[in-house]
């Protein structure tokens, strides 16, 4: 949401704050890819195997042979071992069965970011509508709802100025 308020387009799936940022600027200004629930839901059902989608999927597999060989880093080749192994055979969110709608998207942002003027048009759009997301709105909704207080209109002098 920070970076959606300087300018930034998000690339992601359509969970956590990428669902507020795509109710306030709407999902076509994001670059949303992936999964969405009833998917998942339905993986689980079916039982999700990485491993399927490592053997399948020629990138995928060498770069996941590259990190787990030490290939990014040699001076320590099993620095990304756990990684690897947490994706292959612990991985909850699923990482790899987004993999291919991953790069399909990238390949729009690349296709985007050729156009400048879409770009910024995408860009604008995204900063205009991240208001909601504004620290002073989150606190003051935080002191009201969370913390149960009224926040205070009350002004502090700067450090600088000596109090009475």
């Amino acid at each position: 949401m920070k970076f959606m308020l300087n300018g930034a387009l998000t690339i992601g799936t359509m969970d956590g704050a990428n669902v507020e940022m795509a109710e306030e600027a709407g999902a076509e200004n994001l670059f949303i890819f992936g999964l969405r629930v009833e998917d998942v839901e339905a993986l689980d059902r079916k039982g999700y195997n990485a491993r399927e989608y490592y053997d399948r999927l020629p990138e995928l597999k060498q770069a996941v042979d590259q990190i787990s060989s030490g290939f990014f880093s040699p001076k320590e080749p099993d620095c990304f071992k756990d990684v690897v192994n947490m994706l292959m055979h612990h991985d909850r969110f699923k990482v790899f069965a987004d993999y291919e709608a991953y790069v399909q998207c990238q390949a729009q942002v690349d296709q985007l970011y050729r156009n400048p003027k879409g770009w910024t048009k995408k860009v604008i759009r995204n900063i205009a509508c991240s208001g909601k997301f504004s620290s002073d709105r989150t606190i003051t909704e935080y002191a009201r709802e969370i913390w149960g207080v009224e926040p205070s209109d009350l002004q502090i002098p700067p450090p600088n100025i000596p109090r009475d």
